[in-house]
């Protein structure tokens, strides 16, 4: 047990804590089991049973995020809002940057976009951090499109490499395996992406990567008249730290969205024992009336890791998958 990063911790959230009062944002506190998600493919889930002899039996699922519930607090209050969340993830690696459970920071900002959330993001770290931070994890950002970071570091046009034919061609100049199955663009993308791209990202700044394709399908709006979405990663020391979205406000959008995301998560999941979550559909009907504003979720685990100075995050909490893993129990 590590008290330094238990203090550490506690010091970390008070100093966000005060920082998000200060911004009139409302802490919120959802439930970490939930009837419903939000469908995601690409995220396997954690199942249980709730058992009662009074009320029968049926399936809950531990929040990957807290994302379906926060959405509902913004559609009925319309204010900003804030959250550290305990999430989980199956399937997740276990590693120095990975746990199966995490704590989740997440805030959405109503009447802000993307683009506000980095300053804002900048703000937050620069004036939460721990002291002895090192300067290279402190702001101001730098800031690059995912296009160019292709072009640096992949040597191709991404505006140009918008069929999976050109991208396969991509990848296999530049070395890499494919599989003999059809690939998914998406999925040949982050092969070199994960590759070729990420481990060559500048490390001097936190780097803000902006605007990811299209074809990655996600709730934040495209840019108009490009092939991208408004969409950011954060990156620090090397480690990616924070997603953020303009959020997806059209009913329709949303609609599409749930339904092709549940019939691809079930398409691929079913001859296999992984959880297929139920979805709810009057999700849809928050985006009615939904505001404008834009969503960040940062790992916290991550961000105390970096900011103490520690090489993994299971050197920070009480229950590290990787120990459990390498003891065998």
């Amino acid at each position: 047990m590590n008290i330094t990063a238990i203090e550490q911790r506690s010091t970390l959230m008070r100093n966000m804590r005060h920082w998000f009062s200060e911004s009139d944002y409302l802490e919120v506190d959802t439930p970490l089991l939930s009837t419903h998600l939000i469908p995601e493919p690409t995220i396997a889930n954690f199942a249980t049973w709730y058992l009662s002899e009074f009320h029968g039996s049926r399936e809950l699922y531990l929040v990957p995020s807290p994302e379906v519930f926060m959405k509902q607090i913004i559609a009925e209050t319309g204010r900003s809002v804030y959250q550290f969340s305990h999430c989980f993830r199956n399937r997740e690696q276990i590693g120095s940057h990975h746990n199966p459970e995490f704590t989740m920071l997440e805030y959405y900002t109503v009447g802000a976009d993307e683009v506000d959330s980095i300053a804002i993001t900048e703000e937050l770290l620069a004036k939460t951090r721990l002291p002895d931070t090192p300067e290279h994890l402190l702001p101001p950002f730098r800031r690059m499109r995912m296009a160019e970071a292709i072009s640096t570091f992949a040597g191709f046009d991404l505006d140009a490499t918008q069929s999976i034919n050109a991208l396969r061609s991509e990848a296999i100049r530049l070395g890499l395996t494919l599989p003999d199955h059809p690939e998914s663009w998406e999925e040949t993308f982050n092969r070199i992406f994960l590759n070729c791209v990420e481990p060559e990202l500048p490390q001097d700044k936190p780097l803000v990567l902006t605007e990811y394709p299209k074809q990655i399908d996600c709730l934040a709006t495209q840019t108009p008249g490009r092939p991208y979405r408004r969409r950011w990663e954060l990156y620090a020391g090397g480690v990616e730290l924070a997603n953020c979205y303009d959020e997806q406000r059209n009913r329709e959008t949303v609609a599409a969205y749930y339904r092709d995301q549940y019939a691809q998560l079930s398409s691929e999941r079913a001859y296999t024992a992984e959880v297929i979550p139920d979805i709810d559909q009057s999700f849809i009907d928050l985006f009615d009336h939904f505001p404008p504003c834009s969503g960040v979720a940062l790992g916290f685990d991550r961000l105390l890791m970096l900011q103490g100075g520690y090489k993994t995050i299971g050197d920070l909490i009480l229950f590290s998958f990787s120990a459990m893993m390498a003891d065998g129990r």
